[in-house]
């Protein structure tokens, strides 16, 4: 297994532990993790706090072109808001664990260049089946339904 995914596993075993929802991702520049989150919306009472915006706010601060250079690991395709994210600071290739549970922004992103690589993870995708199998309503809330 991709040692990056691995760590965005983690992350997402994590977020499971604390009682959020299982959905992890790193970031990574020139081979190593600069920034690394979990979804946190519960355990912060956040609305933002997604796997992939958790990530890039424990990176910290940094140049456009740092982002340019980095790839972004997430457990799960990343939703609208995080796709967002993804497209402002200029992050070129994002890899993504599964989008059978939840289909992201993956084809809008793909229309504005940046590199999707889909990997349907066995263990990514048995955390979600799980987790939307034993809590329903708070997927639902976390996905906006």
């Amino acid at each position: 297994m991709n040692p990056f995914l691995h760590a965005a596993i983690e992350e997402a075993r994590r977020g499971l532990s604390e009682g959020g929802i299982p959905i992890g991702s790193v970031l990574v520049h020139s081979g190593a993790i600069v920034g690394r989150g979990h979804n946190r919306r519960v355990q912060k009472d956040s609305v933002i706090l997604h796997g992939e915006m958790d990530a890039l706010e424990n990176a910290g601060r940094r140049s456009a072109a740092f982002y340019r250079e980095c790839t972004l690991y997430t457990t799960l395709s990343p939703c609208a808001m995080c796709s967002g994210a993804i497209l402002l600071y200029g992050i070129p290739r994002v890899v993504v664990g599964e989008n059978q549970s939840f289909m992201g922004e993956e084809q809008w992103l793909s229309t504005h260049g940046v590199q999707i690589q889909v990997i349907q993870d066995s263990t990514c995708i048995e955390l979600m089946r799980e987790f939307v199998e034993n809590h329903p309503s708070l997927w639902a809330e976390d996905i906006g339904v």
